[in-house]
């Protein structure tokens, strides 16, 4: 199967080239497409400058930050049209392991989607302080209650498509960000009938860079997980509708 990595970047330079070396190293074979977003840094500079020589290194620039979000759904769109097979999304700050990368090559043989999970086998998070872990684990005990998705880590970004599910997802529809992405593509994907499968990661905390977590990525992200219940009830009703027509219309007559 073909595989494809997709890395969004926003001032990354400290981390890319140690990322792509890992890759190589991992999951020789494996493709990168590193979305950036202009970053002042020269991250895009750099990885344009060794996918000249290095076939496997691609990179989509953008005109300026436009957010996690629409870059995912830009290098997935891009990995459709390239043909390929496996789909792979991951942080660029090395809190994603490339180590684990054989690991999801090779159960997405026998699942649709696999999730690199934080919580599934209690809590694996390193160097966050406490109150980043509380919220983080927090948002995704509201996120599986609220929206019924059997998943334990649904704001994790670390995963591996089929490319026939990730086709259904209808990704140019989907404008949400941060964490409300990554909830997002897994709703789909779960009431696609996707078969999806959570495998323990350890997450370890960025060292170099800044974070790009804000206040409106955490409230937007609480606002989607309601918007995607409300989105299922709507449905349940529209396919309800038109029997309780028919019983009408049988007692009428």
């Amino acid at each position: 199967m073909r595989s494809l990595i997709v890395t969004p970047t926003y001032n990354e330079r400290e981390n890319i080239e140690t990322l792509l070396e890992r890759i190589a190293s991992a999951a020789p074979g494996t493709h990168v497409l590193v979305v950036d977003d202009s970053s002042p840094d020269g991250t895009g500079s750099y990885v344009a400058g060794r996918s000249q020589d290095e076939i496997w290194i691609h990179l989509l620039s953008r005109p300026g930050k436009l957010g996690l979000g629409t870059a995912y759904c830009a290098g997935f769109a891009w990995s459709l049209e390239q043909g390929y097979d496996v789909i792979i999304q991951m942080d660029a700050d090395l809190s994603h392991d490339p180590a684990q990368l054989p690991l999801l090559l090779d159960l997405i043989k026998e699942h649709d989607l696999i999730i690199g999970s934080r919580y599934k086998a209690g809590v694996n998070v390193v160097n966050w302080p406490l109150s980043r872990l509380i919220l983080s684990w927090s948002a995704n005990l509201y996120a599986k209650v609220i929206t019924g998705v059997p998943v334990f880590d649904l704001t994790g970004g670390f995963k591996c498509w089929r490319r026939e599910v990730l086709a259904k997802l209808h990704i140019e529809t989907i404008k949400s960000e941060g964490y409300a992405f990554q909830i997002e593509t897994t709703f789909r994907a779960h009431h696609l009938g996707a078969k999806i499968f959570e495998t323990p990661i350890v997450f370890v905390d960025r060292v170099a860079g800044e974070s790009k977590m804000s206040s409106e990525i955490i409230m937007e992200a609480v606002w989607i997980v309601i918007r995607l219940r409300l989105s299922r009830i709507k449905r349940w009703f529209r396919r309800s509708k038109p029997d309780s027509e028919k019983l009408r219309g049988a007692e009428e007559a």
